[in-house]
């Protein structure tokens, strides 16, 4: 069999281009000559959680897939880093943020507070909610910045304008930004790599001006540094998630008092929550959200039994269904007796 192969060449690896099978593991780095000096390391502690080390050898089992598991395969979570599931998710939600950001308000202007702390999940419309909720406990005035949407080489406006605000890609800025002074964002994209604006860079926002953002580096090197963040053109990096290119002119930032599981990749956050309304993906995925923490002491995780957001809609449907009848019941009494 024969496999067209286009690589980019790498350290010990040659370029192949349209060989055979045998040809292209003949070229791979385990067939090079500098195999045999080359030695196997593992990476068998935690950095992070050096001060707690139950914490660093549970996060290693957990990562390795060791940990003990129950007959459908899940992991079972120590009872003390776990908010308890009490049948409204909505309720727990706010414990869960009460958790990881007491005081909010009047912590709000403290920027190692902000930035100490934050909220994971593994999908983008459950980060965005948690946000939307953070936006308005927050206090300030609220400044709002409309996105500027449209489909490349849509002559016949199939795609209007409405229905593409309602659109958020993953890794781009929602149509409408809610932002408020003080608030923590992250950047979305390399714009100044050499001044410390690159993709995962988190931020507070300092001031607001018609067509830029005042913000304030908070995290690394350049911690401390103000810069002006522009409206730039984004695009979705899936060229093949709609039938159609996907064009938003917004600032590229999103809020960022939670944020996804992989976008906290390589960060340490002191504070850590994790909101799980559905199993997560892996352990893999389980681990990262984990190990953003630097202690036992400092993570809750709030994961919601299965169906339970459908099981809690049915109760309160059917609760609303009996308060009808009650209502009706009692108006149908009144008129009789005026009878």
């Amino acid at each position: 069999m024969m496999i067209l192969l286009v690589t980019w060449g790498t350290f010990g690896m040659k370029v192949v281009v349209a060989l055979w099978v045998k040809q292209i593991v003949d070229a791979s780095l385990r067939r090079s000559y500098l195999w045999e000096s080359m030695h196997h390391l593992k990476l068998v502690r935690n950095m992070r959680a050096q001060s707690d080390p139950w914490f660093a050898e549970y996060l290693l089992r957990i990562g390795g897939g060791t940990e003990e598991v129950n007959g459908d395969g899940d992991v079972c979570l120590p009872d003390d880093i776990c908010v308890p599931y009490s049948g409204d998710s909505e309720k727990d939600l706010n414990r869960l943020i009460e958790c990881i950001f007491p005081n909010l308000n009047a912590n709000m202007t403290n920027k190692d507070y902000i930035t100490s702390r934050a909220i994971l999940s593994t999908r983008n419309d459950w980060v965005d909610n948690i946000n939307i909720k953070m936006i308005g406990m927050f206090q300030g005035g609220e400044m709002v910045y409309h996105g500027f949407d449209s489909a490349i080489d849509d002559p016949h406006n199939y795609y209007p304008s409405e229905f593409l605000n309602t659109l958020t890609p993953n890794g781009l800025p929602p149509h409408l930004l809610k932002l408020k002074i003080g608030c923590p964002v992250i950047l979305l994209r390399n714009i100044d790599p050499a001044n410390g604006l690159c993709n995962g860079t988190r931020l507070v926002v300092r001031g607001f001006q018609k067509n830029s953002i005042d913000a304030e580096i908070v995290l690394g090197q350049h911690a401390g540094k103000r810069v002006f963040l522009p409206r730039i053109p984004l695009c979705p990096s899936d060229d093949e998630m709609f039938p159609f290119q996907f064009k938003r002119k917004q600032f590229p930032i999103r809020l960022s008092f939670a944020m996804m599981v992989n976008k906290s990749q390589g960060q340490t956050i002191p504070n850590v929550g994790v909101y799980l309304p559905a199993p997560v993906f892996s352990h893999g995925q389980l681990y990262v959200a984990m190990s953003r923490a630097t202690a036992r002491t400092n993570i809750k995780i709030l994961a919601l039994p299965p169906n339970a957001e459908a099981d809690e809609e049915h109760t309160k449907r059917k609760e609303k269904k009996k308060a009808s009848k009650k209502v009706n019941g009692q108006v149908i009494k009144i008129i009789m007796n005026k009878k």
